[in-house]
């Protein structure tokens, strides 16, 4: 967590079982963990859990310059201070903590025109060219972030945006190859987007759009394919086999009664 205090900000690490203090550093100047949607989706810690990423906050927009401060875990020391021109958020970290990638707002007038850019922390360089779709390299990008779900270690960044007014769609970053895919949500109702919610499966073969507690809609991770929940069927006894599970069921019910017999006959013996 961050601290205002006088002079700058004062960073923690702190145990969540018990609240204990592991490790804190005094850093000048103003900077707070980046916040990624709407939701209140934190980021900035990195998959393997040895970079975490601060931003200054905003007091603005557009503001002409975006200070990022990196520092390395567990003792939070600072390893890079990142200063850039031009309005900025912070994205994702890949997992490694080598690379970040920043939503770069385009449009002075409109955040929700915006390109996505990968910086180099190695080279302290900020990629020329945008993150992009390979299947569609023109695309302009257009929403605000609603929701955010990660992928196991770290890798994958799914976010979920509201269109704009358009179409709602779900942008999964690929953090290590720098590559990203815009999947449409054209099922989804817009009037209702913002108060969705991303969840990752557990193993993370999917994501799950969901209202509350019902699953909407599931996008597999693997071949960004999006379905519908699965509706569970209530179990059958196979017709095939109906006359050979009738016969188990009803050779089960004589040895339960059987050994209900048996128990009831030792009861006395074991009491005396």
């Amino acid at each position: 967590m961050t601290i205002a205090v006088p002079g700058g900000t004062l960073v923690e690490r702190i145990r969540r079982d018990g609240g204990q203090i592991l490790a804190a550093r005094f850093v000048a100047g103003e900077y707070t963990i980046p916040a990624v949607a709407y939701d209140g989706s934190a980021g900035g810690l990195s998959g393997d859990g040895h970079t975490l990423v601060l931003i200054e906050p905003r007091q603005s927009f557009p503001r002409a310059t975006t200070s990022l401060l990196v520092l390395d875990v567990p003792a939070l020391r600072v390893r890079a201070q990142i200063d850039l021109a031009g309005d900025f958020s912070f994205d994702a970290v890949s997992p490694d903590g080598s690379r970040l990638y920043l939503i770069d707002y385009v449009a002075p007038g409109d955040p929700t025109r915006y390109t996505v850019r990968s910086y180099s922390v190695l080279a302290m360089r900020l990629d020329a060219a945008a993150v992009v779709d390979p299947r569609s390299p023109g695309e302009k990008m257009r929403g605000n972030p609603v929701s955010r779900a990660a992928g196991p270690g770290g890798r994958s960044a799914y976010t979920l945006y509201d269109g704009a007014g358009g179409t709602p769609f779900i942008h999964a970053l690929d953090t290590v190859n720098a590559t990203a895919r815009c999947i449409d949500l054209d099922d989804l109702d817009p009037s209702i987007v913002d108060r969705l919610l991303l969840r990752m499966e557990r193993g993370g073969r999917a994501v799950e759009v969901v209202d509350g507690r019902r699953e909407l809609l599931r996008l597999d991770t693997r071949t960004f394919v999006v379905g519908t929940p699965r509706a569970a069927s209530p179990w059958r006894v196979p017709a095939l086999a109906g006359g050979l599970a009738a016969a188990l069921l009803a050779a089960a019910a004589v040895w339960l009664v059987r050994r209900r017999r048996r128990r009831s006959s030792l009861i006395p013996d074991l009491a005396s």
